[in-house]
């Protein structure tokens, strides 16, 4: 389900200019770019909340947080770079997820602790909120693209 989620995401954007994903319909706006960069920044954010089973250091947290925020600091942080910049970082932390994945037995995923509001979940809970995430924020980067075509025009 996550590779398939993955595929059609990258379908979207392939071909997508550097224009196009740092296009933003308003100020506080959320570009393509921004939301291809959350994506693997939360990937990454659950390898270390489900695979490490720790909370993130004080480094981690702020080499994240632009990607997880968004906002301001993404709209500095995640602009300029090309579709390849985005491809590499989502290939790069799939891989790791894929790796730990094979790693582990079957009912890893099925243990628990304590998450949202510390309310229990499992590890299979997590990881389909990560590519519900990125399902959501698909169809964000869809209408966005509808919004350069129309500009376009």
């Amino acid at each position: 389900m996550m590779n398939y989620t993955r595929v059609t995401t990258i379908n979207a954007v392939k071909d997508l200019t550097v224009a196009e994903l740092d296009f933003l319909y308003d100020e506080d706006a959320n570009s393509i770019g921004m939301l291809l960069a959350h994506m693997a920044t939360v990937e990454k954010a659950y390898q270390i909340e489900t695979f490490e089973n720790r909370d993130f250091t004080n480094d981690e947290l702020s080499r994240l947080n632009p990607g997880l925020e968004l906002g301001s600091l993404g709209r500095e942080h995640f602009k300029g770079k090309t579709i390849d910049y985005y491809l590499q970082e989502l290939a790069d932390v799939r891989n790791t997820t894929i790796e730990r994945f094979k790693a582990l037995p079957d009912e890893w995923l099925f243990e628990q602790t304590p998450f949202w509001w510390d309310r229990p979940a499992n590890n299979y809970f997590k990881w389909f909120h990560v590519f519900e995430d990125e399902l959501s924020h698909r169809g964000q980067i869809r209408i966005i693209k509808k919004m350069i075509t129309k500009l376009k025009k």
